[in-house]
C-alpha cells in the first residue's frame, strides 16, 4: 500500500550550516481489531502485516491457537462517512466453534506503540493461560550463535536502514537462520505480527526457536513468547523485573544485554551450550 514511510519537509542543519530537505519517517497509524464485526482495541502501528498483527495478538490474549482457528480476515469497507476504506480496520472471522473474545478483553482506548497494553488494571489480568509449555521445550544454542542474532536483525530491516525509527523482531533456529522478520514503531506489534505469522502458516507452537527483539525485554514480550511456545527471548537492551520473573514461572531463557560476544542470561541457561565460570 505504499504506507510503511512518509515522507516530510525538515530544516536540516550540519556543522552549522542550514538547508531544507525531505525527510523519510516511519510511518504511524491507529489500526482497530474487531472480532466477528465487535471492536476488540485500536492499535498505533506501522501499517504493513496487518492481518499478521491481528492475527499475533489473537495469539497473544489466547484467544486463537492454530490456523483453523481464524476463519479469515479481511479489512472493512465502509470503514468512513463516505464509504471508503482506510486500510486502518481489520475484522477477523473465527473458525466454527471457537469463542469470542472475553468481554474483559474489550479496550475502550487505544494501544500506544511505546508502552504496549497500558490499561491493563493488574498483573492478573496479564497472566493469559498458556496453550503449551515451554519449560519442557528441549531447544540447545551456542553462546556463538547468540551473538550473530543482533547483527542478523538489523542487517534484515528493510525499512529501519530509511528511518532510524522502527523496531525488530526476528524468529530464528537454534543454527542461527532467520525464518520470519517484522518491523514495526511499537516492540509489541513487531512481535504479534511474527506470531501472527506463524499462526497463519500452521507453525504454532514454535518450538525450538529463539524470538530476538531489537529494544528491551518486557513483560508483555515475554507473555507474547510464551504464548507461542517460543522458549527463548533474546533482546539487545534491559529486561524488567516482571518479564525475568514470567519468565522464570514459564521455563522461558531470557537474554538480555545482547552485544557484541556479551550477554546476561537472566533464566533457564542450562539451554545454553556452556558453562558458566563462578
Amino acid at each position: 500500500m505504499g504506507r510503511v514511510t512518509a515522507r516530510r519537509r525538515v530544516l536540516r542543519i550540519r556543522d552549522g550550516v542550514p538547508s531544507h530537505r525531505p525527510d523519510t519517517l516511519a510511518a504511524e497509524e491507529p489500526m482497530e481489531i474487531r472480532v466477528g464485526g465487535r471492536p476488540l482495541t485500536v492499535t498505533m502501528r506501522t501499517p504493513g502485516d496487518d492481518f499478521d498483527l491481528a492475527a499475533g495478538f489473537l495469539v497473544s490474549e489466547g484467544v486463537v491457537h492454530a490456523a483453523g482457528d481464524v476463519a479469515g480476515i479481511r479489512y472493512c469497507a465502509g470503514a468512513t462517512s463516505d464509504g471508503g476504506n482506510t486500510y486502518n480496520v481489520v475484522d477477523v472471522v473465527l473458525g466454527k466453534g471457537v469463542p469470542a473474545p472475553d468481554a474483559s478483553l474489550e479496550r475502550n482506548f487505544y494501544t500506544t506503540s511505546s508502552c504496549g497494553l497500558c490499561g491493563k488494571a493488574s498483573l492478573d489480568a496479564v497472566r493469559t493461560s498458556a496453550t503449551w509449555s515451554v519449560a519442557d521445550d528441549p531447544l540447545s544454542i551456542g553462546p556463538e550463535v547468540l551473538t550473530t542474532l543482533p547483527d542478523q536483525l538489523r542487517a534484515a530491516q528493510r525499512v529501519f536502514d530509511s528511518t532510524g525509527g522502527l523496531h525488530a523482531a526476528g524468529l530464528f533456529t537454534p543454527d542461527g537462520e532467520l525464518l520470519c522478520l517484522r518491523e514495526d514503531v511499537g516492540r509489541h506489534n513487531a512481535v504479534d505480527k511474527v506470531v501472527g505469522h506463524a499462526l497463519r502458516s500452521g507453525l504454532l507452537p514454535l518450538r525450538e526457536t529463539v524470538l530476538m527483539v531489537s529494544g528491551r525485554a518486557s513483560f508483555e514480550l515475554v507473555q507474547k513468547a510464551v504464548m507461542a511456545g517460543i522458549p527463548m527471548l533474546a533482546a539487545v537492551s534491559a529486561p524488567s523485573s516482571l518479564a525475568v520473573d514470567l519468565a522464570a514461572e514459564s521455563g522461558l531463557t531470557l537474554v538480555g544485554f545482547l552485544r557484541g560476544t556479551s550477554m546476561n542470561v537472566y533464566t533457564g541457561s542450562e539451554r545454553l551450550q556452556t558453562e558458566p565460570v563462578g
